[in-house]
């Protein structure tokens, strides 16, 4: 009879059912909290790559020093003493003659679960950036007798000449485009 009583009795059950989903709960709401935490310091290395990238691409071509100086600058979701290393600067030269500069860094993430230790998760990015070398560009040196339409002349002022655009074709009148002829 007692027996039947208790089997019957239905209060507690739902702080039962609580402590067994609660640790499962919260392990997905913390997982998902450190997600968060990947994606925004993925984004804070992808721009500061980018600033980099920017700093790079600019003429006359600035030292290694000022490239990483300006990477290491930005703070957009990176915590300080978390690159593992310093970002890494190679200039080389592409396939096809361009003059390039590789740009890569890493960065560790820590992961903070309360109920289990996880190591750090390693971030790594790089970039390649297409970089002008030489006189060519600048208009510099020779005086001014670039192909092209260069304005360099004797003041040494380095503008960039200005390409001549092509003309556009234009149809021929009263063709039209029946069984494929003109």
């Amino acid at each position: 009879m007692m027996k039947n009583a208790l089997l019957k009795q239905e209060r507690g059950a739902g702080a039962m059912e609580f402590a067994l989903a609660a640790p499962v709960l919260f392990t997905i709401m913390i997982g998902a909290t450190q997600v968060g935490t990947m994606f925004f310091a993925n984004a804070g290395v992808q721009n500061a790559l980018a600033e980099g990238a920017r700093v790079a691409s600019i003429f006359p071509l600035p030292s290694d020093d000022q490239i990483k100086a300006a990477i290491t600058s930005q703070d957009f979701g990176l915590k300080s003493g978390q690159l593992v290393g310093e970002p890494e600067v190679e200039h080389r030269t592409d396939d096809n003659g361009n003059a390039v500069v590789d740009i890569s860094m890493s960065y560790q993430v820590p992961l903070n679960f309360v109920f289990f230790d996880a190591g750090p998760v390693t971030i790594n990015h790089s970039r390649t950036v297409f970089v002008q070398t030489g006189t060519e560009f600048t208009g510099e040196g020779d005086g001014g007798g670039e192909s092209g339409g260069g304005s360099g002349g004797d003041d040494g002022g380095g503008t960039t000449p200005t390409p001549t655009p092509t003309p556009t074709p234009t149809p021929t009148p009263g063709c039209t485009k029946k069984n494929g002829k003109c």
